[in-house]
C-alpha cells in the first residue's frame, strides 16, 4: 500500500438550502495530498486498499457526477487517484474546492455534490462505510422532510476511512 501523508483536517460545513438538505450536525472532511501516488503502481488500488482496511466498502472507480447529487443513507469518501477536479460541495449555496490526486473528501450524508470541470485523466475511488444502504438523489427527487429523517438516522462510521479508529473523523464525527 501507499504510504499516508499525516495532514490536518480541512473542515467544511453547509447549511441546509431547502433543496440540498447537507447535513446540519457533520461537516465534510478533506484531506489534501495524503496519499502518495508511488510510482509504477496502480494509484486507485492504493485508496481501495486504504479504505476497505478502516471498514469503508463497496469501493467503485469512476468519477464525479456532473449533475448536483447526495446520499440520504450513507456518508461517502472520494479518493481523488488521478487528476483533478473542481466539485461544487454543498448545492447551489455551497462551495466550489479544487481536488487532485491525492486527496481525500470525506462526505457526511446529504452533502450534496457535483463536478464542475475536471481534467481528462481524472479517476476516483468512491466507498462507503460498512453500515447503510447505498442511495443517490437529486434535489426535488426526495421529500425533503424525508431526507432530512433518513440523514439524521445514519449512524457515524467506526473508523476514518484513512486514519482509522483513531482518525480526525471519529473526532469530528462523534458517534
Amino acid at each position: 500500500m501507499t504510504p499516508m501523508q499525516p495532514r490536518e483536517p480541512l473542515v467544511y460545513r453547509f447549511a441546509d438550502d431547502g433543496t440540498t438538505p447537507n447535513n446540519a450536525s457533520l461537516p465534510l472532511v478533506l484531506y489534501r495530498d495524503v496519499v502518495g501516488m508511488a510510482r509504477g503502481r496502480d494509484p486507485a488500488a492504493a485508496f481501495e486498499t486504504l479504505f476497505a482496511t478502516h471498514g469503508w466498502a463497496g469501493s467503485w472507480r469512476n468519477g464525479i457526477h456532473g449533475f448536483l447529487h447526495f446520499h440520504a443513507a450513507t456518508h461517502e469518501v472520494l479518493g481523488i487517484a488521478r487528476g483533478r477536479a473542481l466539485v461544487q460541495f454543498g448545492g447551489d449555496g455551497g462551495r466550489d474546492i479544487e481536488v487532485e490526486a491525492g486527496d481525500v473528501a470525506i462526505l457526511p450524508a446529504g452533502t450534496g455534490h457535483r463536478r464542475l470541470s475536471a481534467s481528462d485523466d481524472l479517476l476516483v475511488v468512491g466507498a462507503y462505510p460498512s453500515a447503510g444502504p447505498y442511495d443517490q438523489w437529486r434535489p426535488g427527487e426526495i421529500g425533503h422532510r424525508d431526507a432530512l429523517a433518513r440523514i439524521a438516522r445514519v449512524p457515524a462510521p467506526a473508523q476514518d476511512p484513512v486514519y482509522g479508529r483513531d482518525g480526525p473523523l471519529t473526532r469530528l464525527w462523534p458517534r
